[in-house]
């Protein structure tokens, strides 16, 4: 399988002979020999050049360095590969460590092998890496979570489960520095992955600092932090850096301030005592790690969670549950650095490894408070990033705002986007900042679909280019207009906070003729204050979060909660909270100027719950108008077209209903208007906030034209 990395930054190839030295306040350039002897100096300091250690001395009693391994213990056999499409040979010991020879043809001008394809242990060809193919090839570990599974395929026993004791299961090494495939994260597959799950890709940076050797000195390997004070500003310690899309609490500390290398820290250390957990309780073969005796893993004969000098004997009582989690554990720990190279992929390899041995624990360790994914906008293992992986790049009509690209070529060339546009893993601070941090380029207006041109003022317009949802009340209008039925669903797509909140100004919803919607929702009790999108959610105008440029303040997960408890800051569903920001919740906002939404009766209700009960009648009335036209509906949040026939007509999404062939037409266009405006409410989940009267008068209406009592709602 052939299969292009994701983001692969505009490499900037820097000859080793191109630069200059700064001395006493004065720029001079080196002379040829003086640069090859500092060049030289550098190099002595790496570990490339340990010739004593273990990685170029292991096979000396052997006299020979294997096929196998001499690839990346020895400069000939490295030279070999390379030169030879991969071929190995056996050579002798290397006694001068990886030399220039390894990755130059000729040292003395400097001139690289020409080499930019790799293959991983996956299979995994990762193509166009240019120059850091020659770091790729060693860097790449020999093991993937593909090849955990063809071992356990070939061992395990017939009908063996997971929880079953194999004799014939040791212990898989992904082997030492494999920061590649860190790096590359689920392109490559370096780590073992849960079915069902989805992992980041490669780890997005910014161009310039997006490979091996434009962040690590090619020579001595030494990371400048200089740099990186650019953005990470006042770093002084590499582990106290923390990504700026990283706005969760990992490790459930309740520290959201330390640095990514804490947080895997942590990370580790509750996966290691949940291996530990599952071994003694489950398999009954209490394990342990010594990270300097292979194979790592031993029996922890006393039980006491450590292995003592005397505690030699291999650990070989494994399952596949403990294979996987035993094998993620060692990819975390093998990378040293792999907070830096893919700290997300990680976290995330650690954490469904918890929750597997954790799935068969009596007594679960506790993973209260940890998170495996980020805020959706940095959250690259998701459907939203991950979709296009087997396309290999993101199509015109999606990228502007599922690629990390999309949105700088959308407005730089005039509202349109010819090019599919590179794979992502989360959006870049250059996404909205393409002028380069902090600047922004002002949007003046955006453009909805159905044509309305509206403006926050602000730089809320970069939101709204994307939350604006890809449909409006004209689409569903064209469709019926085009035919008499059956139709298929009109989805207006996710998060469309935009059309919601501009109510009928922008016709997001269906708006039945006759009646009259509320329009944009000026927030007139906000006193000014919190009524655009970055007023809000990044707190401009915030006593409690003054604008800044540090990164912390673009969590848009949700507004700050201080900005709104003293006005909102009861909760009537809970014992009053007064003015805490500890008890607030976004969820029990209600205004007291809000009639009875839903026409239960409650007037005490949040808002969130209002629109709950709505939707709850609305979907009662969609699916009775199926069985009334011959035709049961059910419908699935989760899977594309949503409604589905409802086959043996209980009322419910059985297995095999929920499939794209079982996809539901709707047999006219009152049902087809009432799905669509279900779905607006359904995928603006904080419509309730954003614009509830509007929200509220799609779902009643829709309620009614199915045949619903007006009555039931009189305020409406």
């Amino acid at each position: 399988m052939i299969k292009k990395p994701h983001i692969i930054g505009s490499f900037v190839i820097v000859a080793a002979f191109a630069f200059f030295l700064v001395t006493t306040g004065t720029t001079q350039q080196m002379t040829t020999q003086s640069i090859k002897s500092h060049i030289e100096a550098l190099w002595a300091t790496s570990g490339h050049s340990d010739a004593e250690g273990e990685a170029f001395r292991h096979w000396d009693e052997d006299g020979e360095v294997s096929a196998s391994c001499s690839k990346c213990h020895s400069t000939e056999g490295y030279a070999y590969f390379i030169e030879n499409d991969g071929a190995t040979m056996v050579v002798e010991p290397e006694q001068e460590g990886i030399t220039c020879q390894a990755c130059h043809t000729d040292p003395d001008s400097g001139t690289l092998r020409n080499h930019s394809d790799v293959e991983f242990p996956s299979g995994v060809v990762a193509e166009g890496l240019g120059p850091e193919a020659l770091c790729s090839e060693c860097h790449q570990g020999r093991m993937s979570g593909p090849g955990v599974d063809d071992y356990i395929e070939g061992r395990a026993a017939e009908g063996e489960d997971e929880d079953t004791i194999n004799s014939r299961y040791s212990f898989r090494n992904i082997h030492y520095h494999a920061a590649a495939a860190t790096q590359l994260g689920t392109v490559v597959k370096g780590g073992y992955e849960y079915s069902g799950k989805t992992y980041d890709a490669q780890f997005a940076h910014v161009t310039g600092y997006n490979a091996c050797y434009t962040c690590h000195d090619p020579h001595s390997l030494e990371v400048d932090l200089g740099p990186c004070n650019t953005c990470h500003v006042g770093l002084n310690d590499k582990n106290d850096l923390r990504y700026y899309g990283s706005f969760v609490d990992y490790d459930g500390d309740g520290d959201m301030e330390e640095g990514m290398y804490w947080e895997i820290e942590t990370m580790k250390e509750k996966e290691y005592a949940t291996l530990q957990a599952y071994c003694s309780e489950v398999v009954g073969v209490p394990i342990g790690y010594n990270a300097h005796a292979y194979p790592y893993f031993f029996v922890d004969d006393n039980g006491n969670g450590e292995i003592e000098e005397n505690e030699t004997t291999r650990y070989a009582s494994f399952t596949q549950r403990s294979l996987k989690g035993s094998y993620n554990y060692q990819v975390s720990l093998k990378d040293a650095n792999g907070w830096a190279h893919g700290g997300k992929y990680i976290i995330q390899l650690l954490y469904d490894s918890m929750e597997d041995m954790n799935s068969a624990l009596d007594n679960p360790i506790s993973m209260d408070g940890m998170h495996r994914d980020d805020e959706g906008h940095f959250a690259g293992s998701t459907e939203a990033w991950r979709h296009w992986d087997e396309d290999e790049e993101v199509q015109t009509s999606c990228a502007k705002c599922h690629s990390a690209t999309g949105l700088q070529v959308f407005y730089e060339n005039g509202g349109e986007i010819a090019e599919a546009q590179p794979l992502s893993n989360g959006l870049l601070c250059t996404t909205c900042h393409w002028g380069g941090p902090p600047r922004l380029t002002m949007i003046d207006s955006v453009e909805f679909p159905s044509g309305a041109v509206e403006s926050m003022g602000d730089n809320s317009n970069y939101c709204m280019t994307c939350h604006q949802g890809r449909a409006s009340k004209y689409s569903i209008q064209s469709k019926i207009a085009a035919s008499d039925g059956p139709y298929s669903f009109t989805n207006i797509h996710y998060f469309p906070v935009a059309a919601v909140l501009f109510g009928n100004k922008v016709a997001g919803g269906f708006e039945y003729a006759g009646k009259i919607y509320n329009g944009q929702n000026l927030f007139p009790n906000h006193m000014g204050k919190y009524d655009t999108c970055i007023e809000c959610h990044m707190g401009t105008k915030s006593e409690n979060k003054p604008f800044d440029y540090t990164g912390k303040m673009h969590n848009v997960h949700k507004p700050d909660q201080r900005d709104c408890v003293n006005c909102h800051g009861w909760d009537p569903s809970q014992p009053s909270p007064g003015a805490d920001p500890a008890k607030f919740k976004f969820s029990g906002i209600r205004p007291a100027s809000i009639p009875d939404l839903n026409g239960n009766g409650d007037i005490m209700e949040s808002l969130k719950n209002e629109i709950k009960g709505l939707e709850a009648d609305l979907y009662a009335s969609i699916q009775a108008a199926g069985f009334k036209a011959g035709f049961p509906v059910v419908y699935d949040s989760h899977t594309y077209p949503y409604f589905f026939n409802d086959l043996n007509g209980n009322g419910e999404v059985d297995p095999g209903e929920a499939i794209y062939p079982n996809a539901y037409k709707f047999p006219n266009g009152k049902m087809l208007k009432a799905a669509y405006n279900y779905q607006l409410s359904l995928k603006e989940p904080h419509g309730y906030i954003h614009n509830p009267i509007y929200v509220a008068q799609l779902l009643i209406d829709s309620i009614v034209d199915l045949g619903g009592n007006q009555a039931d709602y009189p305020w409406r």
